[in-house]
């Protein structure tokens, strides 16, 4: 773990060492999973968790422009299940923590001065490092619940194959795509983001590709400061 976590750090370091514009960023994220074989998210509600790191533009022309850095992000979601009409019900909340790494391409529209609107679309990989689930459950007079810091293991990323698999046992490897935009000003940068994860998180099956169940979907809503430009 110690390992993957100083590859990570290297990788971000030799990643924005030459930025043009480095920022901190933070915000909250509406985390959910998908549910259906066409990757909706159906009878899950959104948790709330947040982001938080540095990032860095290249500085490659004033329009188009290359976008990495390293985040602290949450996923996640909260899974109910209800029986004999609703009396009895088993609700489960996961909150995984991951360091993720992004690399967007970013497009401004040039307005007044330096600011601009900007859109970014790109890749990021991600590693498991934290997190709790906790369950609650009722069955007639019988109520019970639990909570439990989340286990990942080291499945390879691009199968699902995993033994036990549970809201508290989780993939620790994610991947997928960034969309989104914002507006950036002298001082401050206000972003919104869809993170598509491509990896199934908790499945036993052995196929990313064979449909989109289990997988994250989180909106983000951030700040940035810059810290040099």
């Amino acid at each position: 773990m110690k390992k993957l976590l100083m590859g990570v750090a290297v990788l971000f370091i030799g990643a924005t060492a030459n930025a043009q514009l480095f920022y901190a960023q933070g915000g909250l994220n509406l985390a959910n999973i998908t549910k259906t074989n066409d990757g909706q998210t159906e009878k899950n509600n959104m948790l709330a968790s947040f982001n938080a790191g540095f990032m860095g533009r290249f500085g490659l022309s004033k329009t188009v422009d290359l976008e990495s850095g390293l985040l602290l992000t949450g996923h996640g979601s909260k899974a109910e299940t209800y029986f004999n009409g609703g009396a009895d019900y088993v609700k489960s909340t996961f909150n995984p923590l991951y360091v993720e790494l992004p690399l967007n391409l970013v497009v401004t529209v040039p307005l007044e001065k330096s600011s601009g609107i900007f859109f970014n679309a790109g890749p990021y990989v991600a590693i498991g490092i934290g997190g709790k689930s906790k369950t609650n459950s009722k069955f007639g007079p019988l109520t019970s619940s639990s909570s439990s810091s989340i286990k990942f293991s080291n499945d390879d990323p691009f199968t699902s194959q995993q033994d036990d698999a549970a809201y508290d046992k989780l993939k620790r490897f994610d991947y997928g795509l960034n969309l989104g935009g914002g507006f950036k000003m002298d001082n401050l940068i206000l972003k919104v983001n869809y993170g598509f994860g491509l990896a199934k998180i908790n499945s036993t099956e052995s196929n990313n590709t064979a449909n989109d169940k289990n997988k994250y979907r989180t909106l983000s809503f951030s700040v940035g400061i810059p810290l040099s430009k």
